[in-house]
């Protein structure tokens, strides 16, 4: 699913694909936002990690799941 993270202070928002639940990466920007962790950790697909410090979180916007298309037809 994509996540797209705004950050204070920085002109671009951060955009990653994620491979956790919306579930799982709302706990994650709740306990980043309530001070029970002082970094919103996400993983991409690739299995790369994105931190963010706790504290110059904008807003946290969580998209629907992605559907993998096969095929050949046009996009």
């Amino acid at each position: 699913m994509e996540v797209k993270i705004g950050v204070q202070h920085a002109p671009r928002e951060i955009v990653l694909e994620s491979g956790q639940s919306a579930e799982d990466v709302e706990r994650l920007v709740a306990e980043a936002l309530s001070g029970k962790a002082q970094l919103l950790s996400l993983t991409d697909e690739k299995g790369r990690k994105v931190l963010v410090p706790a504290d110059r979180l904008a807003y946290v916007e969580i998209g629907e799941p992605t559907v993998r298309r096969v095929g050949f037809g046009a996009l």
